[in-house]
């Protein structure tokens, strides 16, 4: 998800929780770089007490090999708040950001979604760089975490800062590549004992060189599996992650080259890309192009897995309340179903505590489920 400017609110009143706007919410573009919680319910740790200890993922695809059909089918939606707020960081809980909530997750759950990809800032839960997390912040995600995966569902914590933290990027001299794996040592410590969590290493990298974002991303799956922790990784590209663009080179070596270069010991690992089917892809229009603009804009990048033998997720799509959307995005999962064997999945952009009337919301209102989600119920 990008919003207009880096550091952009995603609230227009951000000392008001109770005033929102989606004016300057989401989205990835492939041609202008521009830049709740659950205090008191749910298990307070990020373990579900029978899991095994370890952090394996015994039943799921091992994203970076070639073995078939996958054993499970992840269908989701990304649930947003704890990354509001970004003007203001690290910001008041409750004011400028909120967690999801656990009413939220039973919703879903019962609509028969099986996974969260969960939004939180790097900078809120790890104050400084190479320090111990904040307890108070690492309590809030692990109270989201604990309650969705004793639930039944799994969980992709999403750090989603752009491969940067504080606006400087990941691999610079301000946030070298041992901050971005010291971040992801201690998050795999914390959360690889949870077969149910996939690691996400970050949301949408952008504005830097694709071989950048590569080290960065195999400096943070060796510090992942220093930890012990064997889960599934979700490894996105460089130009905010667009399927379409996999194999463009306007924002520097494509990443269709460069990230065949990820390195992971376990093996367990898929790439995350983002879709959006807006006119220039960037999802902040709740207009679809066609409804045959899905498919188009994942045909090669699926090919591209096929080519090489490796699997992806996902991670953001969405469309507007509208019949064009409707069957583009019916498509589009059609695709993917019939790609099982290179893809693991999907999540909808978004769902949330602050959303409001946000086009792409899959929030009911009140009774009655968002237009979307019956988009989403043939696929899950």
């Amino acid at each position: 998800m990008r919003r207009v400017g880096l550091l952009a609110c995603a609230l227009v009143a951000c000392g008001d929780a109770s005033v929102h706007s989606v004016a300057d919410a989401p989205r990835e573009t492939p041609d202008a770089p521009t830049g709740g919680g659950v205090p008191d319910g749910g298990p307070t740790g990020g373990g579900v007490p029978d899991a095994p200890i370890g952090g394996g993922v015994p039943d799921a695809p091992t994203g970076g090999s070639d073995a078939g059909v996958v054993a499970i089918w992840y269908t989701g939606v990304n649930l947003a708040g704890a990354e509001f707020g970004d003007q203001n960081l690290p910001g008041t809980y409750g004011t400028d950001y909120i967690y999801p909530n656990a009413g939220e997750v039973d919703y879903f759950v019962g609509k028969g979604l099986t996974i969260f990809r969960i939004a939180f800032r790097w900078e809120r839960l790890q104050r400084a760089l190479n320090a111990d997390l904040d307890a108070t912040e690492a309590g809030r995600l692990d109270a989201i975490v604990g309650y969705a995966t004793a639930a039944g569902a799994r969980v992709i914590l999403d750090p989603h800062n752009y491969a940067r933290y504080h606006g400087s990027l990941v691999g610079s001299a301000q946030v070298p590549y041992s901050a971005f794996a010291d971040f992801w040592g201690r998050l795999a410590a914390r959360y690889g004992p949870n077969p149910r969590v996939v690691f996400g290493l970050v949301n949408e990298p952008n504005t830097m060189p694709t071989e950048q974002w590569l080290a960065a991303a195999n400096a943070a799956i060796a510090a992942i599996r220093g930890a012990g922790a064997s889960n599934l990784v979700l490894v996105p590209g460089n130009a905010w992650t667009g399927a379409w663009t996999w194999s463009l080179s306007w924002y520097g070596t494509p990443n269709a080259q460069v990230m065949l270069g990820v390195v992971d010991p376990a093996g367990n690992y898929a790439y995350e890309v983002h879709q959006y089917l807006d006119v220039d892809g960037s999802g902040t229009s709740p207009t679809c192009v066609s409804n045959t603009i899905g498919v188009e804009r994942l045909t090669a990048f699926t090919q591209w897995l096929r080519d090489h033998g490796r699997r992806a997720f996902l991670g953001e799509l969405a469309g507007g309340d509208n019949v064009t959307c409707r069957d583009a995005v019916g498509a589009m999962l059609d695709h993917i179903d019939a790609n099982r064997d290179r893809w693991i999945g999907w999540s909808w952009w978004a769902a949330g505590p602050w959303w409001g009337n946000y086009f792409f919301t899959l929030e009911p209102s009140g009774p009655v489920d968002a237009p979307q989600l019956q988009w989403l119920l043939p696929h899950l």
